[in-house]
């Protein structure tokens, strides 16, 4: 039970129902065996790639101390302190989870929230900043909904098609022939028409690779809430192999949506093959999703296993396929960053624009940007002058 607990408490959906069907499964398995239990409880509570990353890390700490379920039975798990090993980053709603910051007592927390008043910072803006990787569970899900309300506007695009316009450059004879039948006057109004605006398609790939794996559960809530607020969004994710989701992020429920990606993708947190997946998506979609001026959302780290293998080809006949391509890596919010690996330097000549994304001000910057008007060609710059931009 305290088990379960320390999962919910982590941000895993474990409710009454779960914890009844464990409790009958290491029943009828057993418990003389530690990979057993694991595989046993994995089976139960863990129905999301996403999610493993936070059960085997509970898992491992919770059970390697034999005496650490008499401690939760006697002092209740938010009162306890367990610390992770020195070469392992521990998780950090999994670490509220298992009391790391629950220590506090109600006058500390009070002392908290009064320096906080007194700094005028408020808990929006804090939030605004931190980075997905660094944020508690209470934290992801505030993130989560702020997400759900963003907005990504694209600047609107002269469109092949026409439309009426009294005020237009354009003399439509078809609707003035028309109008002139039905009205059978002598005098023969003119009818004008004007160049259609519409915002342009947006595509969306995105990595989901083990190195992306952090990230890769709030893009796809960002990506739900753009595929809700807006029509003509083709979303795709990658690791090894290239799957389209946009179907199921039309779902309404964000978490109906995301059970069904996750059926639907076989590659989570596995590794990264991304100039073969670019090509593929060149020949399978480019066609289909790139017409009239779209615009590429290109969401991934550049760590290829291939060592870019490709990967240069792949991405100039992308960049010339689409109106604007741009790069969102989370790697960029390090000052000292520098594109090193064989990837990185083969997608940088052709990317309009190369942005950090690891919070929710760079996805409002990202808003901000995608709502200026920009030419079919940006001039590429270097990754040191888009960064400064």
């Amino acid at each position: 039970m305290y088990f379960a607990r320390t999962l919910r408490a982590a941000g895993m959906p474990v409710g009454p129902g779960r914890l009844l069907m464990a409790v009958e499964a290491v029943r009828a398995v057993g418990i003389e065996r530690r990979d057993d239990l694991y595989w046993t409880l994995f089976a139960v509570f863990v129905n999301r790639q996403d999610q493993r990353p936070v059960f085997d890390q509970a898992f491992h700490i919770f059970w390697r101390n034999p005496r650490f379920l008499e401690r939760a039975l006697s002092l209740l798990l938010p009162q306890t302190k367990v610390a992770a090993d020195d070469h392992v980053t521990l998780i950090r709603r999994l670490a509220d989870a298992l009391g790391e910051r629950a220590g506090a007592g109600p006058a500390e927390r009070e002392q908290r929230i009064e320096i906080d008043a007194a700094l005028t910072v408020s808990a929006r803006e804090v939030l605004q900043k931190q980075d997905f990787e660094q944020m508690s569970a209470d934290e992801l899900d505030a993130a989560k909904s702020a997400i759900k309300r963003l907005t990504l506007p694209l600047g609107e695009i002269r469109t092949r098609r026409f439309e009426a316009d009294r005020n237009g450059a354009r003399i439509d004879m078809r609707a003035t022939l028309r109008a002139a039948a039905r009205n059978g006057a002598d005098t023969i109004w003119l009818r004008r028409r004007t160049p259609r605006l519409r915002p342009p398609p947006l595509v969306i790939l995105c990595d989901i690779s083990g190195s992306m794996s952090r990230y890769s559960r709030v893009f796809l809530h960002f990506m739900h809430a753009v595929t809700s607020d807006r029509d003509r969004v083709h979303t795709f994710v990658f690791g090894t192999r290239l799957t389209n989701i946009t179907r199921h992020l039309r779902h309404r429920d964000v978490d109906v949506a995301m059970d069904r990606v996750a059926e639907a993708v076989e590659d989570w947190s596995g590794g990264t093959r991304i100039g073969e997946t670019i090509e593929r998506f060149n020949r399978a979609w480019s066609r289909r999703v790139l017409g009239q001026g779209a615009v590429v959302l290109f969401i991934s780290d550049g760590l290829d296993r291939d060592g870019g293998e490709g990967l240069g080809e792949a991405m100039e006949r992308l960049h010339k396929s689409c109106r604007r391509l741009i790069w969102l890596n989370p790697l960029l919010r390090w000052e000292g960053f520098e594109p090193r690996s064989q990837g990185m330097r083969a997608i940088l000549p052709h990317v309009d624009e190369f942005r950090p994304v690891h919070n929710l001000a760079s996805l409002e910057q990202l808003a901000e940007a995608l709502s200026r008007p920009g030419g079919r060609r940006l001039e590429a710059a270097s990754s040191w002058e888009m960064r400064a931009a």
